[in-house]
C-alpha cells in the first residue's frame, strides 16, 4: 500500500481506497455481493489482473471479504467497515450533479447503477408519508423504485402492484431525481413518458 505519509484521515482513507476502480468496486459491492465474473460485467473496461489486484489490496485492508455464495462459489461482500462507505459514496453521486448534465456522451451505462444513484439523489430532497412504488422503464428488465419513510431502494421488479411507471432514457430519470428539471418540463418535450398516478411521481421525485 503506498503511503502519503501524512496523519490525515484523509489521507489514510484514500492510501485505501483511492487507487483508480477501487471505489467503483465498493460501488458494485454496496448494491449487492458478487462473483468475480459478476463484477469484471460490473465495471466496463477494468482488465482482469487489475480486478484482481484491486480486489486483493481491498481485502487485505479490511474493506471486503471473500465468502462463500449460493452453491458453494466464491463471491465477495463487503465489510460492516467497507459498508460505511456507503455515505461518502453517496455525497459523492450528488456532488456529481453539474458533471453528469452534458449526458453520457457514449459513455457505458448499467441499470443497475440506477439502485445507488436514485436513493442517493432523492435523499435529501424527497420526502414521503406513505408507501409508493414506482416502476422504470428504461430499455431493460422493468425496475421499481420503492419509497418509504425511512428512504429509498431502487430492485429489479417483483411483480408487485405499481402506483405509476416511468418510461425515459436511464439520464432524463437521473436529471429528474437530481433536480435539474421538472417532471412538468419533462413531459412537455417528451422526454419522460408517465402511466399511472402522476401525484405519486411528483411526491417521490420532489417534483
Amino acid at each position: 500500500m503506498r503511503s502519503y505519509g501524512q496523519y490525515c484521515g484523509l489521507a489514510r482513507s484514500l492510501e485505501v481506497v483511492g487507487d483508480r476502480w477501487n471505489l467503483l468496486i465498493v460501488r458494485q459491492l454496496l448494491i449487492g455481493p458478487a462473483r468475480y465474473r459478476d463484477l469484471m460485467d460490473g465495471l466496463p473496461g477494468i482488465a482482469t489482473n487489475l480486478l484482481a489486484d484491486r480486489l486483493r489490496d481491498l481485502e487485505s485492508s479490511g474493506v471486503l471479504e471473500r465468502r462463500l455464495g449460493p452453491g458453494g462459489a466464491v463471491e465477495y461482500a463487503l465489510t460492516p467497515w467497507g459498508s460505511a462507505l456507503r455515505q461518502p459514496i453517496e455525497s459523492l453521486i450528488r456532488w456529481s450533479t453539474p458533471l453528469m448534465a452534458r449526458g453520457p456522451e457514449g459513455d457505458v451505462f448499467r441499470p443497475e447503477w440506477l439502485a445507488l444513484a436514485l436513493p442517493a439523489l432523492l435523499a435529501t430532497r424527497a420526502k414521503v408519508r406513505r408507501v409508493a412504488t414506482v416502476g422504470l422503464e428504461i430499455g431493460g428488465p422493468p425496475l421499481q423504485l420503492r419509497a418509504t419513510r425511512s428512504g429509498f431502494e431502487v430492485t429489479p421488479h417483483d411483480g408487485r402492484d405499481l402506483d405509476a411507471t416511468l418510461r425515459a432514457d436511464p439520464a432524463y430519470i437521473l436529471g429528474l431525481a437530481a433536480g435539474a428539471f421538472t417532471l412538468g418540463d419533462a413531459r412537455t418535450f417528451g422526454l419522460i413518458e408517465v402511466e399511472g398516478d402522476e401525484s405519486i411521481v411528483r411526491t417521490v421525485f420532489a417534483a
